[in-house]
């Protein structure tokens, strides 16, 4: 058996499997992970020569984790201190997971999401034990259903922890209508044009940084007390939605022209959004960091949201393949706005 490893030993480094490993998130936790000198390797289908992403230091396995007996071929002469699937959102791909790893790893993460917590919530700030349930979000019921299979397999000795991320963002513009991997939101503020900010606007939001979000992750790899545990992962700033797009349209060197519009009226002309506001951001997400820290007590977010999106616009604005604009958030927006 493999002996688990503290990260913050700086004696034994560990050797790491992320599957995926090159996303919004994941990225920052990759590059942490090589700065810090572990063995890294990541399983993806596309080489990092042709995707155009520099992670030098980093190994790679080249294929697709859906291929479950051509990754075992692949995986045969591994073993890993800590595995790390970052893609998985279906039961299905959990229960392939445990099936792969159950004897190679002594710790596996399960990458979920804070939106599997109670909507509406029934307090204003969440913790690790605020109940699993969305029944606005089938993102949100699979991710919850693919933590309950791997709470199972950690009842009969499944070495596991289960990571929460919320809004993370780093190569995507965090809000609800025109952004993410899109740059409409943008494109539309720099024409001038009015925007829709659901609700009153005045919700309180956690958006947490990759990097800072890398900072809290990468000390739970490999150590015991996160066996068998559930932690979120967030900064500790929680601002309103009408200053997270105040302080896009600041990096995007703009003045936001903002319209509040109710989330039910949003909703009903949008149903599209109907998971992602309903089941996420129509609420107040406010986290309290507590047990993270019980683990890591140094933990602190260091990129606030005003800084942190002028990096993400300067991303997209650095190469204009990045800046996709889809007509259908003007079309939402106009809409939503001649109603108004």
């Amino acid at each position: 058996m493999l002996a688990v490893k503290r990260i913050w030993d700086y004696v034994s480094f560990m050797k790491i499997l992320f599957i995926g490993g090159t996303g919004n998130i994941s990225l920052a936790s990759s590059r942490l992970a090589v700065r810090m000198g572990h063995e890294l390797w990541i399983l993806h289908r596309t080489p990092l020569a042709s995707s155009g992403i520099e992670l030098g230091g980093a190994h790679e396995l080249i294929g697709d984790i859906g291929d479950e007996s051509a990754v075992r071929a692949i995986l045969a002469v591994h073993q890993f201190d800590v595995v790390v699937d970052w893609i998985a959102f279906t039961p299905q791909q959990v229960e392939r997971d445990i099936r792969l790893f159950a004897r190679r790893t002594q710790q596996y993460v399960f990458i979920s999401s804070a939106s599997v917590y109670q909507k509406p919530p029934q307090s204003l700030v969440i913790t690790e034990n605020t109940p699993l349930a969305n029944p606005y979000w089938q993102y949100s019921r699979d991710k919850i259903a693919c933590e309950a299979l791997v709470q199972d397999a950690m009842r009969s000795g499944f070495p596991a922890t289960i990571v929460r991320p919320s809004l993370t963002y780093d190569t995507v513009i965090p809000v609800p209508i025109g952004g993410w991997n899109e740059f409409s939101i943008v494109a539309r503020m720099r024409r001038g044009l009015p925007i829709v900010v659901h609700g009153d606007g005045m919700s309180p939001w956690t958006i947490t940084h990759a990097d800072d979000f890398a900072q809290g992750f990468l000390p739970i790899l490999g150590h015991n007390k996160a066996l068998g545990e559930c932690f979120h992962i967030t900064s500790d700033e929680h601002p309103t939605w009408v200053q997270i797009h105040q302080w896009l349209a600041e990096a995007a060197g703009v003045e936001a022209k903002i319209v509040v519009k109710s989330v039910a009226k949003i909703v009903a002309q949008i149903p599209e959004l109907s998971g992602s506001l309903l089941g996420d951001k129509a609420w107040p997400a406010i986290f309290d960091n507590s047990k993270l820290r019980i683990l890591h007590p140094t933990f602190k977010a260091e990129i606030p949201f005003r800084e942190g999106i002028k990096r993400t616009v300067n991303w997209f604005d650095a190469d204009v393949r990045r800046k996709r604009i889809s007509p259908a958030c003007d079309q939402w927006m106009d809409a939503l706005l001649s109603s108004w």
